[in-house]
């Protein structure tokens, strides 16, 4: 099977600011830009940034809606959580550790960006659990 990206687009009001956040603090790599789009490289994904006059307004939780990464490696995790302190990105939920000692073990933090967009970034101590571990049905936190 040849390699498949992801692709997602979403609001900002400001171009000069996304790229101050995704290029700056998270250390995306920018691509082609106009006044009203922004393209980031997201760890070998396509983040589009595109420009809204629609009034953006932060979410009461982190559902339904957030998007993010999951890291094979834990020092990768790491790293970048160590970025997102040095930078004093603003974090929506603190990092943590979801159903410990189970095999849906995974260590988790969000972050929300200027427009609000939240980001979810993961590390699951089993692989399986990524898209495995069918006989379990806990996904998330209880809201």
């Amino acid at each position: 099977m040849s390699q498949t990206l992801f692709h997602l687009a979403f609001p900002v009001t400001d171009i000069a600011q996304t790229k101050a956040y995704y290029v700056n603090a998270l250390g995306c790599v920018p691509g082609r830009e106009s006044p009203q789009a922004l393209i980031l490289n997201f760890y070998g994904n396509q983040l589009v940034a595109h420009v809204t006059k629609e009034t953006l307004s932060p979410q009461r939780t982190i559902y339904p809606r957030h998007f993010g990464l999951i890291f094979t490696q834990e020092h990768d995790w790491e790293d970048l959580l160590k970025k997102a302190e040095k930078q004093n990105l603003v974090f929506r939920e603190s990092p943590k550790s979801r159903f410990v000692d189970s095999p849906l073990e995974h260590r988790t933090f969000f972050l929300e960006d200027p427009f609000y967009n939240l980001m979810e970034f993961k590390y699951y101590r089993h692989p399986e659990a990524i898209f495995g571990s069918y006989q379990y049905s806990q996904i998330g936190e209880q809201t």
